[in-house]
């Protein structure tokens, strides 16, 4: 299950998504197309941040609901209780199957379809949410991972997606082999590690009847503060995220390029040491002797190891992230200016 700390762990059996209408889980022949949540859900994920979410804190929960046909329904959620490490006997796994069961005896959704997150500036794309998910996609072959971003939605724009992990990546991960010729061979880069999924949010017609009313009876300065564009500072802590993910990037370049120049030196060094051999077996059979026994190389010449590559990835798939962020931010920033001057123009 995913932790506290962004992630250990694996999803349980036996409380794994149902498949609507009959139809049989199979493997590669269940990936869902669209996740459809209900509009309660959301909201206990925003108020979840709200009452625990304190900065760079991150917050986590469960999500229950069911698959019909390629459509995950999100019904439900609950999170994680805020503990501390020195809660040595708080058993998180054993904690989320008293939650289901609990939900189940009342007759609420209580399969697991999933889980949610909570990122700071878009901070999402680490090892420790990949692991998590991975325990629950190989659990539960639906299971998707909701990511919400509460400085998007603080600004006006609710931020919310949902993502899974490619199946070519799964297939690495099961495999645990997380090195260069590894993940060339799977061709794996950083834009085919997650694969985004749609997201539709429901509600009933009461709601929707309720949700405008309440827009009619707002008062329409309270909208104007949306095109406020005093934003500076976000868009600083977004560009300084960047910054040190490039930093991180570049020591990893470093690190790969001394791995090749060690691969390098070390197959001068084989050649070398074969031409001497064979120079002196020249001359020990010049001199009537035997040539000198055959031996292995690579146990002469151990190969360096090569650094694993996956962390640069997951850093690159960040800094993708962050560009995309500044670029929204960007483009909203000019849908606001534009919109402030239209609404000057017509007030004048």
């Amino acid at each position: 299950m995913a932790s506290r700390k962004e992630g250990s762990g694996a999803a349980g059996s036996g409380f794994g998504a149902s498949k609507g209408k009959g139809k049989a889980a199979t493997t590669g022949d269940s990936a869902v197309k669209q996740v459809q949540i209900d509009g309660l859900v959301v909201l206990k994920i925003i108020k979840h941040y709200q009452e625990e979410g304190q900065g760079n804190e991150v917050v986590q929960g469960v999500l229950l609901g069911l698959v019909v046909d390629d459509r995950l329904e999100i019904t439900n959620c609950f999170p994680f209780p805020q503990h501390t490490e020195d809660d040595a006997d708080f058993d998180e796994v054993q904690y989320q199957m008293e939650m289901m069961r609990s939900l189940r005896h009342v007759n609420i959704d209580h399969l697991h379809v999933g889980w949610y997150q909570s990122t700071y500036y878009g901070s999402f794309v680490t090892r420790a949410l990949l692991d998590s998910q991975f325990s629950y996609q190989h659990a539960i072959e639906e299971s998707v991972v909701l990511i919400y971003d509460p400085i998007k939605t603080a600004q006006g724009s609710l931020s919310l997606k949902a993502y899974r992990l490619t199946p070519k990546l799964m297939e690495v991960c099961k495999e645990k082999d997380f090195s260069p010729e590894a993940l060339k061979k799977a061709n794996i880069a950083y834009e085919n590690m997650f694969e985004e999924v749609p997201i539709v949010i429901k509600n009933s017609y009461l709601i929707n009847v309720m949700l405008w009313e309440l827009e009619k009876k707002s008062a329409v300065a309270d909208r104007h503060e949306l095109l406020s564009l005093a934003s500076s500072n976000h868009l600083g802590k977004s560009l300084q995220l960047l910054m040190d993910r490039v930093d991180e990037m570049s020591q990893d370049i470093v690190k790969y390029n001394t791995y090749l120049r060690n691969v390098s030196k070390q197959q001068q060094q084989k050649h070398q040491y074969q031409q001497r051999r064979q120079q002196e077996n020249i001359q020990r059979q010049s001199r009537g002797e035997p040539p000198l026994p055959e031996e292995d190389i690579n146990k002469l010449f151990k190969p360096p190891q090569p650094p694993p590559r996956m962390e640069s990835l997951l850093i690159a798939g960040q800094i993708n992230t962050y560009c995309q962020n500044i670029k929204e931010f960007n483009a909203q920033n000019l849908g606001k200016l534009f919109m402030a001057q239209a609404l000057q123009d017509y007030n004048n």
